[in-house]
């Protein structure tokens, strides 16, 4: 009989269910198959993912239907990396008999097995791969790799060669991620310092310098583009998926960007990966790329006392981004030498 194991990762960003993904990897220790159930958002990146088997939706319906679902799928454990009442109840109720969770929460007497986060004992520096293993150490199941995977399909390298050939004329490029959902979110994100990286880029690697971004984004780009009025810049914001984007992203000369999911997949498909994490409060030991070739750029701004990047009301550390120091995280990477993963 087929031992199945249930990740239930229904929360956060994008990045955070394709770092939780490297906990399927360790439950194939002793689990024949293990699905995901993921936010609706979230299902197109995870089908993406080696180490998962099928890949389930929580779009925040009818628990108990949700739960007979995933009773007559027969699992044996499930793990829950973002725990919340509906996150450890729907497992419950579908009569899962392990179920491992986060302790110290009203809703925590839920799970069979409760795990508490290293991050709430202080803990800023383990990478959190590393700490969601623990739920899967939990269960006795552990991996030695935990940088995430992601493989783009067929119809996705298609995708982005057509990006290559048609926006940036079959040339060699680099990827920018210059925005996050808070970016976009709060309506206010400066400018001048993403267009004096682009400019630095393009002008120290002799490539063109390809701005990616959602379709939300694109008010940002189209921003950096009117400032730059370098023809070496070019927008590919909002023309491909996530899995075109993956596979845009292995052509590329490197990716540089602020954190974001966008990182995390480039780094998992192998691209020379460089995260830029410009604010105090940032943890990048904790959300830093993974991977063979990647490299983080730490903030640099004095930021006020008490800032974060939800509240912050000018983001001056944007406005002063590291040109210089970026520029030489991606040549070492560029000129490391080392074999793409």
């Amino acid at each position: 009989m087929t031992a199945r194991a249930l990740l239930y990762c229904a929360g956060g960003g994008l990045g955070d269910s394709l770092v939780a993904s490297v906990v399927a990897r360790a439950l194939h220790q002793k689990f024949d198959r293990v699905d995901a159930l993921t936010l609706p958002g979230h299902r197109s990146t995870l089908e993406r993912v080696p180490d998962v088997d099928e890949v389930l939706v929580d779009d925040g319906g009818d628990e108990t239907r949700l739960a007979e679902d995933l009773q007559e799928r027969g699992y044996v454990a499930s793990v829950v990396t973002w725990a919340t009442s509906r996150t450890a109840r729907v497992p419950q109720l579908a009569k899962i008999p392990l179920r491992v969770g986060q302790a110290r929460r009203l809703y925590s007497f839920r799970f069979t097995n409760r795990v508490t986060v290293r991050s709430e004992l202080g803990d800023v520096t383990t990478p959190w791969a590393e700490i969601l293993l623990d739920y899967a150490r939990a269960l006795g199941c552990d991996t030695d790799d935990s940088a995430p995977r992601f493989v783009s399909t067929a119809a996705d390298g298609e995708e982005a060669q057509r990006v290559v050939r048609d926006v940036l004329d079959g040339r060699e490029f680099m990827l920018l991620h210059p925005a996050n959902a808070i970016a976009t979110g709060r309506g206010f994100w400066p400018v001048q310092g993403w267009a004096a990286l682009a400019s630095a880029l393009a002008e120290r690697f002799g490539t063109l310098v390809a701005l990616s971004g959602t379709k939300a984004d694109e008010g940002i780009v189209h921003e950096i583009l009117a400032l730059t009025k370098d023809p070496a810049v070019r927008s590919v914001a909002g023309l491909t998926g996530i899995g075109g984007f993956g596979a845009l992203a292995q052509r590329a000369k490197a990716f540089v960007g602020i954190t974001t999911g966008p990182m995390h997949v480039a780094a998992a498909v192998g691209a020379p990966t460089v995260g830029i994490f410009p604010f105090q409060t940032d943890y990048p030991e904790r959300w830093g790329p993974r991977g063979a070739r990647t490299a983080v750029v730490r903030a640099t701004y004095p930021c006020r006392p008490g800032e974060t990047k939800e509240t912050c009301p000018d983001y001056a550390c944007i406005a002063n981004l590291d040109v210089e120091g970026i520029v030489a995280a991606a040549a070492a990477l560029i000129d490391s030498g080392l074999v793409r993963r």
